[in-house]
């Protein structure tokens, strides 16, 4: 099934369980996303730094969704399958105001990378430099019960958690807080390193295969994961999300810790086996008021 975020009817900019679905699944149907770049169609190739002063800022992340799964239940888990990621052929990255860990430091700038064969070469800035292209997307989330939610914080349903290991390949786990999930996609990254320190990566437009699944009987304190990271093979990766690093970075251990004593372990094994084996990660430190740790539990360590 296909769905398409280049007409604007099927995107919103904020979370709130106001927003009606734009398509109802089955279970593991394959689906077909196509997502626009974070400035939602706003930022078009060439343009000029002082542009950005024309930006809507209320449009940023417009969230493809949400989309309806049948049967999912409050209580659920969503299994969200990562298939494939393919890029636009350009992306952009930028230095903006009032966004980024050092924001006010610098000026505002904004560049462009062309993106082929693998790579994404910068535009008439960073001469020799190329990033490899590692896909990923930024936004992943489910509709809240109540309220009205920013598109950019991420909050305990997902959104925007900037998560480099949500690539091709990952299994994206999401709590059920109302019937149907109704989940959103957004913000896709061509790259992106873990932090996103001055607030973006390289952003960019793609379109996504992935299949969505119901999980009835797995439990999550919050947005987890289970993919590739290249430097530690397959992982289990929790997250914590909030204000404070510190509580977050507990949040993302306690997961862990639930994770291992799933598996036959005691709590006090469970916690040692956290601390030798356990990477924390900031992954977002730049969607104010709220930031992401990931804690990377490498499953090699089942045998």
């Amino acid at each position: 099934m296909n769905f398409d975020g280049f007409k604007l009817r099927n995107v919103h900019f904020s979370w709130t369980p106001e927003n009606r679905p734009i398509g109802k699944v089955e279970p593991d149907t394959e689906l077909r996303l196509k997502i626009p770049d974070a400035s939602t169609n706003q930022i078009k190739y060439g343009m000029k730094t002082e542009d950005l002063a024309g930006i809507d800022n209320s449009h940023l992340d417009g969230a493809l969704g949400p989309i309806e799964v049948d049967g999912a239940m409050k209580g659920h888990v969503l299994e969200v399958h990562i298939e494939d990621i393919k890029t636009g052929s350009w992306g952009w990255s930028a230095i903006i105001d009032d966004l980024g860990l050092l924001k006010g430091r610098y000026k505002q700038k904004l560049v462009f990378w062309d993106i082929e064969d693998g790579v994404c070469r910068p535009v008439n800035f960073l001469d020799g430099i190329e990033i490899p292209l590692e896909p990923m997307i930024g936004v992943i989330g489910v509709s809240p019960t109540k309220g009205e939610y920013g598109m950019i914080p991420p909050q305990a349903f997902g959104g925007n958690m900037d998560s480099r290991i949500n690539h091709a390949g990952t299994r994206v786990y999401l709590p059920v807080l109302r019937s149907g999930g109704m989940i959103s996609f957004a913000d896709p990254h061509a790259s992106q390193g873990d932090g996103e320190v001055c607030g973006t990566g390289i952003e960019t437009s793609a379109e996504v295969l992935c299949k969505i699944d119901i999980v009835e009987d797995m439990k999550i304190r919050s947005p987890a994961m289970i993919g590739q990271r290249k430097e530690r093979g397959m992982c289990f990766v929790a997250t914590g999300i909030g204000e404070n690093l510190y509580e977050s970075s507990r949040e993302a251990t306690l997961s862990v810790i639930d994770f291992i004593v799933s598996k036959g372990y005691t709590e006090e094994e469970a916690y040692i086996l956290s601390s030798v084996s356990m990477d924390l990660v900031i992954s977002e430190i730049v969607d104010e008021p709220n930031f992401v740790v990931s804690a990377y539990l490498p499953l090699k360590v089942f045998h």
